[in-house]
């Protein structure tokens, strides 16, 4: 993110990459083995080698550690770019399938959005993270757009909720799997709805 984190979440930069290396891998590693509601800073701590008082201070509570270890993790998921909305879609579907087929991914967003629900800090570091991946991700979209396979007027973000809310309505309601099936279905229908105009704002000047 270039704007500067909300409370709770890493300082850009910090004191030594080395550090939060640790730290972070130290998360990746206790989240694989339980859920986001067992961790706890002198956990990470003990397994990391860092200092508890470094860690508090640095990221403040478990989840300002989490979601600096989402943060980290999504930046590093490349956005689709094959000149083909539809392939494009097909292959995002499929990243955030595979995402959520980890455990530890599982257990940062069940965890995350769980303590989202009774504090205002979390919900806002939660929010500035799932946000900052979608605007990264609808460069497609407007790629779609340039190529003339969509209205100019699309609703960019709009289409990439459409394509992602199947997924955590499997994963955080129905708690089923996420397979490939359902990254078939999510980017067929996105794709679908989208070529179909639903997404459009009424806004298109052409």
């Amino acid at each position: 993110m270039t704007e500067r984190p909300p409370h709770g979440s890493a300082r850009p930069g910090g004191r030594t990459a080395r550090t939060r290396a640790a730290v972070l891998a130290a998360a990746f590693d206790e989240l694989n083995a339980d859920a986001l509601s067992a961790l706890t800073l002198d956990k990470l701590a003990q397994r990391s080698g860092v200092h508890v008082s470094t860690i508090r201070r640095r990221w403040r509570t478990v989840e300002g550690v989490v979601v600096d270890l989402l943060a980290e993790h999504s930046s590093t998921l490349a956005t689709p770019d094959t000149g083909d909305f539809r392939r494009d879609l097909h292959e995002l579907a499929r990243t955030i399938a595979a995402f959520n087929q980890a455990l530890r991914n599982r257990n940062v967003i069940q965890g995350l959005l769980s303590a989202a629900a009774h504090d205002p800090q979390v919900e806002e570091i939660v929010r500035a993270a799932f946000t900052a991946r979608t605007e990264q991700v609808t460069q497609l979209v407007q790629h779609a757009i340039e190529r003339g396979e969509l209205a100019p007027d699309t609703d960019a973000k709009e289409v990439i909720a459409a394509l992602s809310a199947p997924f955590y309505y499997r994963l955080l309601i129905l708690r089923g799997p996420v397979d490939a099936r359902l990254a078939h279905i999510a980017a067929e229908a996105a794709y679908h709805a989208a070529r179909a105009g639903v997404f459009r704002t009424g806004s298109d000047e052409g």
